[in-house]
């Protein structure tokens, strides 16, 4: 039995440009006690259609132009917003994508969850806190009653998700609708708010609208499939119809992009470009005695042409590794050894000197690219710090660039904002490409990306690797994405590495455990592998 339906769904937004239709006619179903996911790419308009359903869409710049979402009798569409205030939240709850700037900063957790129970049911606050810490515990919280008076600050990234279902579903509601939740997780994490999801709900027979850019994360919770493209439907069925039977190019398009096999190189038989022996990098908080040993004691060799995989979950210390490398952090005890010279001992302009054969991609280039400096001054400035070029010849240099990223010289005078995120993230990819360096440290480029452009970049990323004789040191917490990039890899957790090997060793005889559940996390095993 149709729980939601949803039919010739349309919304638009208008610009300074004209109006931009974003959901074009749209229609799919959610059925009782069953999960559809509806899976597109940024911009396919999957988010802003089930905004639409809850009146979340602000208006102006957005509307509804027309359709009709029917939901327990009622037209959800043509209700005022405060007959919508009554359901959301009650009848219908939602899990945004990004829990801590959907959380309340200066409200404890519990104040939170406490909120919709007194207004919807009308709970006294001693009722309502026996409820809030019940489902605290049922959606994996430890400790419920000491962490009920925490701040969201105070919570790991899965731990604030587990909070935001748990407010989710405070009211027992018949749908939830969760947008995105485990794009930003660790693979280990986003396993366990799947299966937590899935769970829920089973044991509470209620509706679920998954909204996701990965159909692997979809592939083994989802009852039905609803894929967009550029505002439409254009496919819907079962995940074995999907996957094994898919109908419409984008979709096949989406399922190519999955990241699968592995990459095969012969680096091991070159010399040792870069040594790291016994690194250590430690850091003391203010009022600890005791030191978090975020690197401890780290030894391994990356040979010259190598892509070395570095993986782990967050706060395994991967990303504080590939900056003690760079010197963007200070290092306690230990060496790195760059082509015979030791890196550590270098000091102010000869340290500066010698990052230009060193370079780094970051996770967030949105974060990492100046926000007033155009492409072109942001592609210079390294030329020009380096001495690379002339000025004169300088826009030959940066057209080169622009040429080898992939993106088109005529954007060569736009800024960051005015880019998607891949197109961001090429723009890094240029900027640490500029001082033609010998070694790169990427830092989880493509994490944020989706699984169409995290192909692209990937791709691109080993073209560049072989045009210029590139070495690669490729930081992730996704084993399907390290499997298709590395030649080796390495198992990081808490500090040490506990596992190392050619990439087919370690995925298909792993020897540790922390290694055995990080494969057996990944989302749609059967596709990726």
């Amino acid at each position: 039995m149709s729980l939601l339906k949803v039919e010739n769904l349309k919304v638009s937004f208008v610009t300074r440009n004209g109006t931009q239709q974003a959901v074009k006619g749209v229609s799919f179903n959610v059925a009782e006690k069953q999960i559809t996911a509806i899976i597109g790419e940024s911009g396919s308009g999957k988010s802003v259609s089930c905004y639409a359903l809850l009146g979340l869409i602000p208006s102006p710049p957005g509307r509804i132009d027309g359709g009709t979402a029917h939901f327990a009798g009622q037209d959800l569409l043509a209700l005022s917003e405060g007959e919508l205030r009554k359901i959301r939240g009650r009848d219908i709850a939602m899990i945004f994508q990004d829990p801590m700037t959907c959380l309340n900063p200066f409200l404890t957790i519990g104040e939170q969850l406490i909120e919709p129970l007194r207004i919807h049911r009308g709970l006294t606050r001693e009722a309502a806190k026996v409820r809030a810490v019940e489902l605290l515990h049922e959606v994996g919280i430890r400790s419920p009653e000491t962490t009920f008076d925490s701040f969201p600050h105070e919570f790991s990234g899965g731990m604030r998700q587990r909070v935001m279902i748990a407010m989710a579903l405070i009211n027992e509601p018949r749908l939830l609708i969760a947008d995105e939740p485990t794009t930003a997780l660790d693979v280990t994490i986003q396993a366990q708010i799947l299966q937590l999801i899935a769970d829920l709900q089973k044991n509470r027979d209620i509706g679920v609208l998954f909204i996701s850019h990965d159909l692997a994360v979809v592939a083994d919770i989802a009852d039905q499939i609803v894929v967009m493209e550029q505002g439409e439907v254009v496919e819907t069925g079962s995940p074995d119809a999907i996957f094994n039977n898919a109908q419409h190019p984008y979709t096949r398009k989406l399922l190519a992009a999955i990241p699968s096999g592995e990459r095969e190189g012969s680096a091991e038989e070159c010399e040792v470009l870069l040594d790291i022996k016994e690194l250590r990098t430690w850091f003391t908080a203010p009022g600890q005695d005791d030191p978090v040993k975020a690197v401890d004691g780290v030894s391994f060799g990356i040979h010259r042409g190598e892509v070395l995989g570095l993986v782990g979950e967050s706060g395994s210390g991967k990303s504080t590794l590939g900056r003690s490398i760079m010197r963007l952090a200070a290092i306690t005890e230990g060496t790195v050894t760059f082509d015979g010279t030791d890196v550590t001992a270098l000091e102010g302009r000869e340290l500066k000197n010698f990052r230009r054969r060193m370079q780094m991609i970051f996770q967030d280039p949105f974060a990492s690219l100046n926000p007033r400096m155009t492409v072109y001054d942001t592609l210079a400035e390294p030329l020009l710090l380096h001495a690379i070029c002339s000025r004169r010849e300088l826009d030959g240099h940066i057209a080169k660039l622009m040429d080898d990223v992939g993106l088109a010289r005529a954007f060569i005078r736009k800024y960051p904002h005015e880019f998607s995120g891949g197109q961001r993230q090429r723009i890094a990819i240029g900027r640490a490409l500029a001082t033609q360096p010998e070694f790169i440290v990427a830092d989880e480029p493509v994490s944020a990306l989706d699984v169409t452009i995290q192909a692209q970049i990937l791709d691109l990323l080993l073209d560049l690797g072989r045009e210029h004789q590139l070495t690669m040191l490729f930081v992730s917490h996704d084993m399907a994405v390290i499997r298709h990039i590395a030649d080796r890899v390495l198992v990081m957790y808490q500090g040490k590495i506990v596992e190392a090997g050619p990439v087919r060793q370690v995925f298909d005889t792993p020897a540790q455990p922390y290694t055995q559940s990080l494969l057996a996390s990944i989302p749609g095993a059967a596709l990726t592998l």
